[in-house]
């Protein structure tokens, strides 16, 4: 795939949606999980759909359960603690894994476009963060330490 706007993804409601759906938008790809010591950035990543979002950007939670099995719970769990606890209003889909054989062909992509520190593709635990230009190019990737509300600059070069 070229741009991200090629790949599909399942939603928490189990239909398929193709990521194109945000063609054009500028997105932060985000693998999530509700029982990690990051999963308070749930409330910064909201906060970043909330004033970017009219701009033209859009977050993309992607539940993962490869890190310490700290996203145990099936979709309807996941949706209801994101909602209940933070508010998210920004899509969530299926739980994915991010590493290994079975990885989301979109996290094969997200990884190759953009390595980690010495060029490892591993993701290294939750809430690690892509950020995706208009076009559906990836243009930076963030570790999970780096606080949603720190992307604000990266994010508003783009919009």
């Amino acid at each position: 795939m070229a741009t991200i706007d090629g790949f599909e993804a399942t939603a928490l409601d189990g239909s398929p949606v193709p990521l194109a759906r945000w063609s054009g938008r500028v997105r932060l790809v985000v693998n999530t999980a509700s029982r990690c010591g990051f999963t308070p950035q749930y409330a910064g990543l909201e906060a970043l759909q909330q004033e970017y979002g009219p701009r033209g950007l859009t977050v993309l939670g992607f539940p993962c359960n490869q890190f310490g099995a700290q996203e145990p719970g099936d979709a309807a769990e996941i949706g209801s603690f994101c909602e209940t606890r933070f508010g998210v209003s920004f899509p969530l889909f299926d739980k994915i894994e991010v590493n290994g054989p079975n990885a989301h062909p979109l996290y094969v992509w997200l990884k190759r476009e953009a390595p980690g520190l010495l060029g490892l593709r591993a993701i290294k635990w939750n809430f690690t963060k892509f950020l995706v230009d208009r076009s559906g190019a990836v243009v930076a990737r963030f570790a999970p330490s780096k606080a949603p509300e720190a992307l604000r600059g990266a994010i508003e070069r783009l919009l």
